[in-house]
């Protein structure tokens, strides 16, 4: 299977296609994935897995765009100070 992988690389053109492995193409798969914001759930279908546990487990480091990118809501949402009111009421 690596032989043919990276067959495919050398007519596509790809530079040095002996230091790419089909590991490195899913991790990059995953990695475009979620920097363009796809769901969790989409991801681990796309790359094969039957659940989140194991797509957030082992490309934990690809996903921190998303895990990023939630934390930046989050504080959109709820303000980036220790004063921010969580009641109805704006003076606490």
């Amino acid at each position: 299977m690596l032989r043919n992988f990276r067959s495919l690389l050398r007519e596509a053109g790809v530079k040095s296609p002996e230091k790419w492995t089909v590991r490195m193409l899913r991790t990059s798969c995953v990695s475009l994935l979620s920097a363009h914001g796809t769901p969790i759930e989409v991801i681990a279908l796309v790359v094969g897995h039957s659940g989140t546990h194991t797509t957030e487990r082992v490309y934990r480091k690809q996903l921190q765009p998303v895990i990023r990118d939630g934390a930046q809501a989050m504080d959109e949402i709820f303000g980036s100070g220790m004063g921010v009111a969580l009641s109805g009421d704006p003076e606490g």
